[in-house]
């Protein structure tokens, strides 16, 4: 039995964590008294106690709770952005490339992925670092996401407001520094960051990216059916992450697209539209799910070297 240990136990995404670790049968959760969470001796206690601590805060928290760390034993997983693009760290998706499960195994501080980053880097990584898409492609990523993924404010505002512009979509980080460019680009091997253009919408939790590719652009000339079949064999035996067969629209409702077809479940399902000219890349996932808090969970039973699946289906 690992004892874990939840710093921000009460966020959103630490919530989460707390609901599949109720269920996992491996683990004690020592929980901390709502009054003490900030109080820097008591969580130094815990977090020394714990086999592995998940850092469900903001990025200057995380930091602070990795410097109270004491011992050669405990191990961090960070959900923050503080730490995803530090090469001492490992980066949280396990099935990035063949040697990464080895290296979140065997480190001791893990960086789960933001949502937004791992949709758009499992579907564009391969292609990078297959020689099909080249690195310094103009990349542009257009993102939906349920309005979960900006945390207790977001939900409160979206829940107990009634005001008309909460009900249509609304594009954000329009100075286009979003703070998952610099993990897109580094992970997904490209030359530059990407145009990325999030939109949140009223509804709860699920996310889809969109990433639109020209076949006369690419390296290597391939139809949106051999994308398809690359990314199919590069994914081949993945729990967690399915490639839909091309012009396969059993997943479709009405010919439409379902952004939310993935939520509370640790999936990621990649599409591949288009035609000989042009490619659109989609990824859906549920932000609370492969998006953050089921990755959380995954890398922990890889950490553990437990089963990767436990406690997630």
């Amino acid at each position: 039995m690992y004892n874990i240990f939840v710093d921000g136990q009460h966020g959103t995404t630490g919530l989460k964590i707390h609901e599949y670790l109720l269920k996992h049968p491996g683990v004690k959760l020592l929980n901390i008294d709502y009054e003490m969470r900030r109080d820097v001796k008591v969580r130094r206690e815990y977090i020394n106690n714990a086999d592995i601590v998940f850092l469900c805060l903001p990025d200057s928290a995380a930091r602070e709770a990795v410097a109270l760390v004491e011992n050669n034993h405990t191990k961090i997983i960070d959900a923050s952005t503080a730490h995803r693009t530090k090469d001492e760290w490992a980066y949280g998706i396990p099935e990035l490339c063949p040697k990464q499960r080895d290296k979140i195994k065997s480190s001791n501080r893990v960086t789960v992925p933001g949502c937004h980053a791992t949709a758009s880097i499992i579907a564009l990584a391969p292609l990078v670092k297959g020689g099909i898409v080249p690195s310094d492609y103009p990349v542009s990523i257009f993102s939906v996401s349920g309005y979960s993924g900006g945390g207790k404010e977001m939900i409160a505002e979206y829940e107990n407001n009634k005001d008309e512009y909460l009900k249509i979509p609304r594009q954000y980080a329009l100075g286009l520094n979003h703070k998952h460019l610099s993990e897109i680009k580094k992970y997904s091997g490209l030359t530059y960051e990407p145009i990325f253009m999030p939109v949140v919408s009223n509804y709860y939790n699920g996310l889809a990216v969109s990433i639109p590719l020209y076949t006369n652009r690419l390296l290597k000339y391939r139809t949106a059916k051999d994308i398809c079949d690359f990314l199919t064999e590069y994914y081949v035996g993945e729990k967690f992450i399915q490639v839909i067969p091309f012009e396969d629209e059993s997943l479709l409702i009405d010919g439409r697209f379902n952004i939310t077809g993935c939520n509370n479940t640790n999936m990621a399902e990649i599409f591949v539209f288009g035609n000989k000219d042009r490619i659109m890349l989609m990824t859906r996932l549920d932000n609370l799910g492969k998006g953050a808090s089921g990755a959380a969970v995954q890398n922990m039973n890889i950490m553990l070297g437990i089963n990767e699946e436990t406690g997630l289906v």
